[in-house]
């Protein structure tokens, strides 16, 4: 009987850890949405948000996940003080009156043990439509420096400035918007 016992516990010792859902805080020192837009056909101007918060759910063993991001408008970054005080009027973000934007997904697809697309609602100057995210890279594993359970990814999506109110000088300054999302989020 001891021995049954033995061999009992050494075999849940052994056993694969059962993956469960775990929810990811955003990392918001490695974590920044970024925006190009074509400017007179001269150059694409590149921007970034400074300040974005939220969380990730991952359950890896079900291939399901969930993305929740608020990103502070206030803290676009132009790289030019004056044209982030310009951006932020109600010809553009309208940060005054819509300090926030948000994205809320509804699916997450995956490709095996990868996500490859997140589809959800973003919402700008109160504006919601639906967008895909495409995930260009992902990874999922321990941080080495963190001493925990940390996701990283890349995904972009194109959205038309127009759409959310936000139009002036439309076409001249371009009416497509790319985003690209730099994120990393850690277990708690």
């Amino acid at each position: 009987m001891k021995q049954i016992l033995i061999l009992a516990f050494a075999g849940l010792l052994s056993a694969p850890a059962l993956a469960a859902q775990v929810t990811y805080n955003l990392d918001a020192n490695h974590t920044f949405p970024h925006f190009s837009y074509s400017h007179l056909g001269y150059s694409t101007q590149m921007s970034r948000f400074n300040k974005t918060t939220g969380t990730v759910t991952l359950d890896p063993e079900t291939r399901t996940g969930s993305v929740d991001v608020v990103i502070d408008m206030k803290s676009v970054d132009t790289g030019s003080a004056l044209f982030d005080e310009h951006i932020q009027g109600p010809d553009y973000l309208d940060t005054t009156q819509y300090p926030v934007a948000t994205f809320r997904s509804s699916a997450v697809k995956f490709n095996g043990d990868t996500p490859v697309e997140v589809e959800g609602v973003l919402t700008i100057k109160g504006i919601s439509k639906l967008v895909i995210l495409k995930v260009t890279s992902f990874q999922h594993k321990f941080h080495p420096m963190l001493r925990r359970d940390a996701i990283g990814a890349n995904a972009t999506t194109v959205i038309k400035r127009s759409e959310f109110n936000a139009g002036k000088y439309v076409p001249f300054v371009g009416d497509e918007v790319t985003l690209d999302i730099a994120m990393e989020a850690n277990a708690p």
